[in-house]
C-alpha cells in the first residue's frame, strides 16, 4: 500500500486552503469566570481537607507547611494561564509539582468525606475508633492511590479493536491502523513521551495512524522539537491529523504547521481518498457549529456505496455525520473521564460514547481515552493508550 497511491479529493491538498471558521479562542468572559470559580472551589476544598486532618488529629493551630498546598494551587492556576504566552523550564517544572498536588488533593477530598462518614458511622458501634487513626489510614491510603495513579499514567497500552465494516475495500481487510488522541505535549509530556509514542507504532506496524486532535495541550513550547519524533515514522498509508479543543485555545495554525514540518498530512476539513477507504477529517472548532458541520462533510462528497472514516476530536453533535452516511467516527476528548471518581460524570455527560466502540444508528463511533492526560498527570480506574484497529 504504497503512499504514492493516496489520492486526495474533496478540499484536501498538500497546501490546505484555510478553514471556513476562524480559530477560536479563550473569550475573556470565560477566562474571568475561570479566575473566580475555579481558585475558590480548589481553595475550598484544600481548607476542608486540613480542617479535617487538623480537627481527627485535635491540632490547634495550623502549622507551616499547610501553607504550602493553597499556593500549590495558586500556583497551578498561574502556571496554566502563564502557559499560553510563555515557556521555560521554571514554568514548566511549577507546573508539574501543582498539577500532581491536584491529583493529591482530588483523592484527600473524598478521602476526607469518607472519614466523616466512618466516624459517624463509628457512634454506632460498641467499640470506640480514634480518629487519629480514621485519618492516617485515609491518608495512606491517598498515598498509595496517588502513587499508582502517577505510574498507571504513564504506562502507555495498547487496546486492540476489530471494526467490522460495510462495504470495505478489499485492500483493508485484515489490515490495521492506530488511533492516537490527547498527547497533551506541552507543560507535563514532551518530546520524550512522543518518542515513546512512536516506538510502540513502529512495533505495531499498522497501516495507518490517525490522530483525532490534542496532540498539544494548548501552552506555549517548540512545537517543532514536540513533534519531531514523528518525522522517524513511516506508515504505507499516511499518519493524518485534525485539530482538538486544545489547539483551537489560541492560533490552531502554529500546532498546524508543526505538524506539517514533521512529515504528519493534515486533514483540513477535507477527504482523503486511501485505496477506496475514504477518510475525512473536521477541526473541532468546525463541529460545533452544526450548519458548517453538515456542509463540510456534504462538500467532501461521500461515496455511500463505499466505507468512510471520519476524524473529529469529540465524540458530539453524532447525528450529523450519521446523516451523512459516515461509516466510523475515530475520537477521543474525553479521557473516559481520567481520575475517579470524574470517569463516572463523564459517562454522564457523553453517555456510551465516553469510551470504546459504540454505535449511533447506522454509525459506529469509537472513542480512545488518549495517550496523554490533561491538567493532574494521573490516571484512575482509566488507561493510557493508543487503539489498534483491525478492520474486516
Amino acid at each position: 500500500m504504497p503512499a504514492s497511491e493516496i489520492q486526495n479529493t474533496a478540499g484536501f491538498n498538500d497546501e490546505p486552503a484555510k478553514s471556513d471558521a476562524p480559530a477560536t479562542h479563550f473569550p475573556r468572559r470565560r477566562i474571568a469566570i475561570f479566575l473566580i470559580i475555579v481558585p475558590t472551589i480548589l481553595l475550598g476544598a484544600n481548607w476542608f481537607v486540613f480542617a479535617t486532618w487538623n480537627y481527627f488529629h485535635e491540632t490547634a493551630v495550623i502549622p507551616a507547611w499547610e501553607l504550602i498546598p493553597p499556593a500549590l494551587t495558586v500556583t497551578f492556576v498561574a502556571c496554566m494561564l502563564l502557559g499560553f504566552s510563555r515557556s521555560n523550564i521554571l514554568l514548566r517544572l511549577a507546573y508539574r509539582i501543582s498539577a500532581t498536588w491536584l491529583g493529591v488533593l482530588n483523592l484527600g477530598f473524598f478521602a476526607a468525606c469518607a472519614a466523616w462518614i466512618i466516624a459517624a458511622a463509628g457512634l454506632l458501634l460498641p467499640f470506640h475508633i480514634a480518629p487519629g487513626l480514621i485519618s492516617t489510614t485515609c491518608l495512606v491510603a491517598v498515598a498509595l492511590a496517588s502513587i499508582y495513579g502517577l505510574i498507571n499514567a504513564s504506562w502507555l497500552r495498547v487496546t486492540r479493536v476489530t471494526v467490522k465494516l460495510e462495504n470495505l475495500p478489499a485492500e483493508w481487510q485484515g489490515r490495521t491502523a492506530a488511533l492516537v488522541t490527547d498527547m497533551h505535549l506541552g507543560n507535563v509530556r514532551g518530546a520524550n513521551f512522543t518518542r515513546r509514542v512512536v516506538t510502540k507504532l513502529q512495533q505495531l506496524q499498522p497501516a495507518a495512524v490517525f490522530i483525532s486532535g490534542d496532540m498539544f495541550d494548548g501552552v506555549e513550547a517548540d512545537f517543532d522539537a514536540l513533534v519531531a519524533p514523528w518525522k522517524q515514522l513511516s506508515v504505507p498509508a499516511g499518519i493524518w491529523y485534525v485539530t482538538g479543543n486544545h489547539e483551537e485555545f489560541t492560533d490552531r495554525e502554529k500546532f498546524i504547521n508543526a505538524v506539517k514540518s514533521a512529515g504528519i498530512r493534515v486533514l483540513d476539513n477535507g477527504k482523503a481518498d486511501i485505496h477506496g477507504l475514504q477518510l475525512v477529517g473536521i477541526h473541532d472548532g468546525e463541529t460545533h457549529d452544526t450548519p458548517l458541520f453538515k456542509s463540510l462533510l456534504q462538500r467532501a462528497e461521500l461515496d455511500r456505496t463505499r466505507a468512510s472514516i471520519l476524524l473529529a476530536h469529540q465524540p458530539s453533535n453524532l447525528e450529523i455525520p450519521a446523516e451523512e452516511g459516515i461509516s466510523l467516527q475515530l475520537s477521543g476528548h474525553t479521557h473516559n473521564g481520567q481520575m475517579w471518581p470524574w470517569h463516572r460524570l463523564a459517562a454522564r455527560v457523553h453517555g456510551k460514547f465516553v469510551y470504546g466502540l459504540n454505535r449511533f444508528r447506522d454509525m459506529q463511533v469509537l472513542t480512545s481515552s488518549g495517550a496523554g492526560t490533561w491538567g493532574v498527570p494521573m490516571r484512575i480506574s482509566t488507561k493510557s493508550e493508543i487503539v489498534l484497529l483491525r478492520f474486516e
